[in-house]
């Protein structure tokens, strides 16, 4: 076999080969050794000669971002702020989802949208609505609340229970926002349980509030009236205007305006935070 070696070239890229004095001589050799030998040069030229060799010889990643190495210095790109936040909308998106809005969300859910809100929100940094107002124009669809936990229609505050106690079913949630006219409206599709025989009773509620901007992120609405609209098969009854009571009627902690802050905005992701510390996500509709 050490014969057959005496002339032996090995097709390498570039027309490399390997000179004969370093192969194996027949009349000097020790055939485990020179074996050895013979394996550890051929893959030593081959992967020398390999096309993915000058990407990953000596190739330590360092945290400044380059990618170090004996035969060249490559960059290693860090994501940009935008595919950052576009990864963080996504894993927020996800935290949220198969919730129902909240309603179904446990204290684990809740502290996992927490933590994924709080991570795009510091990384978007502090909302300016001076300069941002123009985002917040359009129908935005609620997806999570966490309020919603509580079981009850109204959040933290008091409201109509969702369960078998009240047959209420609740539907999408939106807000309608006009920064021309100042309008903010709160739109919720409701389905009212009826005895049998008759059919379950749609609706959608609109409360009707006007807003204002108080702080750099922070938002006063000031409730106006509620409008009432049945849909499905009683949508050809009138809407029904329930006005805001007024003042000397009310009750000391139904004061009819509200508070929250704009803790994230982009064109189509919004999160806010109430007064009494909500936590809600809205994409744009």
């Amino acid at each position: 076999m050490a014969s057959s070696l005496l002339n032996f070239t090995l097709p390498l890229s570039h027309h490399q080969s390997i000179p004969s004095s370093t192969l194996i001589s027949p009349s000097n050799h020790n055939s485990s050794s020179n074996s050895i030998n013979l394996c550890s040069l051929i893959t030593r030229n081959i992967c020398h000669s390999s096309p993915f060799h000058s990407r990953r010889r000596n190739c330590n990643f360092k945290k400044r971002g380059s990618c170090r190495s004996s035969l060249s210095e490559v960059p290693f790109l860090e994501p940009s702020k935008d595919e950052l936040i576009g990864s963080l909308k996504l894993k927020l998106l996800i935290a949220v989802s198969g919730l129902n809005r909240g309603l179904a969300a446990n204290e684990d859910d809740l502290r996992k949208a927490e933590a994924a809100a709080k991570e795009l929100e510091s990384t978007g940094g502090l909302v300016d609505l001076s300069t941002d107002l123009d985002k917040l124009q359009g129908r935005w669809k609620l997806i999570y609340s966490s309020a919603f936990s509580s079981r009850t229609l109204g959040g933290s505050r008091p409201g109509p229970p969702t369960g078998r106690l009240l047959p209420i079913t609740l539907g999408q949630v939106f807000q309608r926002i006009d920064i021309f006219s100042k309008d903010f409206d709160n739109i919720v599709e409701l389905e009212l349980g009826a005895p049998w025989p008759f059919p379950p009773v749609e609706a959608t509620a609109t409360l009707a509030h006007k807003f204002e901007i108080i702080e750099s992120c922070k938002i006063k609405i000031t409730f106006e009236k509620t409008t009432v609209k049945t849909t499905g098969n009683l949508s050809q009854l009138p809407l029904l205007d329930i006005p805001r009571l007024p003042d000397g009627l009310r009750p000391p902690s139904n004061t009819g305006t509200g508070e929250f802050e704009v803790t994230y905005l982009d064109s189509d992701t919004r999160i806010t935070r109430g007064d009494r510390g909500e936590l809600r996500v809205f994409v744009i509709s």
